[in-house]
């Protein structure tokens, strides 16, 4: 047994998602766990959601924990001290003057929030940097006309942020892991926060039936794109056509929250129903036969690569751009 550290990595900044939109109602507080810090969820009744650490500055109370909404502002379970969006005291319900710590000055810290592709995302950079960049927004997430069913599926997993991602890149690991017999190769572009990749196949074609027409094959494609550390978002097309918004976010530099949101059309066969339920099915099979791997592994910085591997260093020198330690970014370059 060992006491080192399996990730000598620190928290990456960027967009990360806190809740889903549908999970936060007018007037709800929740308790988060988040980038090793307490934090508070709040909607206010004008329906802006906002997050601050959770931690009152007048005598320690939790805010997420017994806090309501009054206005714009959260009020504290404690003393009913009351904070907004930005982390500025509103209102001491019960002082005759306003404390001069509090006059116009943030006491809490508050986090850059935005609510877009049907979930709440906050910006985390550890020296309280504002965003380097903005959300980027997909319409097809916000599209409830075509894309008219959802399905979430979400898990814990020790490791770091890092990893979940390098999967994609490890060629080698659906060979062992997933048992696939080829990866199809794809083209890859890089533009700043912006990964995108785009991979074409053939895939065996079945009939109506779910019967299997020998010597046919179905054209697929697929985009992944990945916008910062904890935002992809991937488009299937061929024997199903389904959307995939995926959610990574750190609880702190050694356990993530991720989530699976997948979309898709109105499906009018049962064929259809099932290749799509089919579809949805092996790829959370794939990402739970990887979470026995990543719950486990120590991550190697300076690992021993082979022509077979993948474009795994190209993957981390990009993701480095992400930490705002510069020691890191080096030794990744």
């Amino acid at each position: 047994m060992t006491n080192k550290k399996r990730y000598d990595l620190p928290i990456p900044f960027g967009w990360f998602a806190v809740a889903l939109s549908g999970d936060l109602q007018v007037g709800d507080v929740k308790p988060l766990e988040y980038f090793g810090r307490d934090l508070v969820l709040f909607r206010t009744e004008s329906g802006e959601a906002k997050v601050l650490d959770a931690i009152c500055p007048h005598l320690g109370a939790h805010l997420g924990h017994g806090g309501s909404v009054q206005g714009e502002s959260i009020a504290c379970p404690f003393h009913g001290w009351q904070f907004n969006g930005d982390g500025f005291c509103t209102s001491v319900p019960y002082a005759e003057k306003m404390p001069p710590k509090v006059v116009d000055k943030q006491c809490i810290r508050h986090y850059a929030t935005k609510e877009d592709n049907g979930a709440i995302w906050c910006w985390y950079h550890p020296d309280d940097d504002a965003p380097h960049w903005e959300l980027d927004h997909v319409p097809e997430m916000n599209d409830d006309g075509y894309w008219c069913n959802q399905e979430t599926r979400e898990w814990i997993i020790d490791c770091h942020i890092q990893d979940t991602n390098e999967n994609a890149v490890d060629k080698a690991h659906f060979a062992y892991v997933h048992t696939s017999e080829n990866v199809p190769e794809g083209e890859v572009e890089i533009d700043g926060h912006r990964r995108v990749t785009e991979l074409a196949s053939r895939t065996q074609a079945f009939d109506d039936y779910g019967n299997m027409l020998e010597g046919e094959y179905t054209d697929t494609s697929f985009t992944s794109k990945s916008f910062g550390p904890g935002f992809t978002w991937q488009h299937f097309r061929g024997v199903t056509n389904s959307i995939m918004m995926g959610t990574i976010t750190p609880l702190n530099e050694e356990k993530v929250h991720l989530r699976f949101v997948f979309r898709y059309p109105e499906l009018t066969t049962d064929i259809a129903k099932l290749f799509n339920q089919g579809y949805i099915d092996e790829v959370c099979r794939q990402v739970e036969q990887d979470m026995e791997i990543w719950n486990r592994k120590f991550y190697q910085p300076n690992p021993i690569l082979c022509d077979g591997d993948g474009p795994i260093n190209q993957y981390r020198k990009w993701f480095s751009q992400f930490y705002a330690e510069e020691v890191y970014q080096q030794e990744a370059s």
